[in-house]
């Protein structure tokens, strides 16, 4: 639809005031589960689901496709639109299914489980640069930003000389300024070139990486394999999705656990509480701004009592689902006992985050680093000092110096 009601609120969605959460979500969630907007790009309006319920339904109902999306000028947050048409992220099944199917075997627990030394040996390596280096030391430079990166491109097998220019493509990737549409768009086809001359000659010599094991993996019955430029776009979604929500979680999570002494305190006593707090972690924090991809209505239909024609965009709020008081009672309190409930910061329904166990690894090996290695670890600023991210669609701290 692209007549524009007056009345209709434009949502820019640019709240980046540490890890509060955004004010003009959190009024359009106190609304009611489903409510018009407009975003910074895109041809039209949209409607915008901020229930649990509702975003559940959304995710999990054929009837709203990503698919549909590709070609059109969709409401969104960047200039540029991050993923490719291509891309895992904007499939339906049965395409979607083939996708996930080969690239879910890439991250089943057991395969993650044997991932998990690896993870271990990085955080090891970066925590000990780091205590050589001495205090103050900024977690963000020493840990956040290049765990995850140097975790995807290990299991990848990226050559080192290449990894800090894939970071680099990556973070133009994710720039929110109008003025650098035409500088992500290069990006995205920079990264996706690269890939695609890696492919081949995984297929020619496979190794015991990742992209390897893709290329291998078996497909459904009457199937086809993946092609190279399958390969190649999943190669970029992983790249992605390595360094946007591990790395801000990592710093989120250190800064939240910094500024609550006594929190950080009793993890250091029970680590056993750790996989359960970080759930909660997980939940509470606001780690993105706004919303991701919409999702188009293939014909009319009703979320929450809220009529939905045939065409509409459709957009969820993870944020605000995990926000939903009919879930998790008293939801703007951060309780580390608080019982483990499913939440949506890894998505939900058939476009979860594949690689959720191994960022969950991440955190995990991190954060428990960070607590043994760093006991005495506290901010070397005050809080209202720390500075965070206003340029990208991310919510992180920019630096994180601490001393110990």
């Amino acid at each position: 639809m692209s007549f524009q009601d007056p009345v209709v609120p434009v949502c820019p969605f640019d709240f980046a005031d540490a890890l509060e959460f955004d004010p003009s979500l959190a009024s359009l969630a106190g609304r009611g589960p489903v409510s018009r907007i407009r975003l910074p790009y895109g041809e039209a309006e949209a409607w915008l689901v901020t229930s649990f319920a509702g975003v559940r339904q959304v995710t999990c109902d054929p009837r709203f496709s990503r698919a549909a999306i590709v070609g059109r000028d969709y409401p969104r947050m960047t200039p540029e639109p991050i993923v490719s048409p291509e891309s895992i992220n904007v499939t339906d099944p049965p395409h979607a299914t083939r996708l996930r199917h080969v690239a879910a075997q890439a991250f089943t627990r057991e395969r993650v489980a044997g991932m998990r030394p690896a993870v271990d040996r990085v955080v090891a390596g970066l925590l000990t640069a780091m205590a050589e280096t001495g205090p103050p030391a900024d977690l963000v430079t020493h840990l956040s930003v290049p765990l995850p990166h140097l975790t995807i491109c290990e299991l990848l097998a990226v050559p080192e000389d290449d990894r800090d220019h894939l970071r680099t493509l990556t973070m133009r990737l994710l720039a929110t300024s109008p003025d650098a549409r035409q500088d992500a768009a290069d990006a995205k086809a920079e990264l996706r070139s690269y890939f695609a001359k890696l492919v081949p000659d995984r297929r020619v010599a496979p190794g015991e990486d990742l992209l390897s094991a893709l290329a291998a993996a078996p497909v459904p019955e009457g199937e086809e394999p993946l092609s190279d430029d399958e390969l190649a776009v999943l190669a970029v979604t992983l790249i992605l999705s390595g360094n946007d929500t591990a790395t801000c979680q990592i710093s989120n999570i250190a800064y939240l656990l910094l500024t609550r002494p006594e929190d950080r305190a009793a993890l250091a006593r029970d680590p056993g509480r750790l996989p359960g707090a970080l759930e909660e972690l997980l939940r509470f924090i606001p780690f993105r701004k706004g919303v991701g991809i919409p999702r188009i209505a293939l014909e009319d239909a009703e979320i929450e009592g809220t009529a939905i024609s045939a065409g509409d965009y459709v957009h969820v709020s993870y944020l605000a689902a995990n926000r939903d008081p009919a879930v998790f009672p008293d939801p703007h309190t951060l309780d580390l006992e608080r019982p483990v409930h499913p939440h949506m910061t890894f998505g939900w329904g058939g476009h979860h985050c594949l690689a959720a166990p191994l960022a969950r690894a991440e955190l995990d090996s991190a954060v428990t680093g960070l607590l043994t290695r760093f006991p005495g670890l506290r901010l070397a600023v005050a809080p209202e000092d720390v500075r965070w991210d206003t340029g990208t669609i991310r919510r992180f701290p920019l630096r994180l110096p601490a001393v110990w």
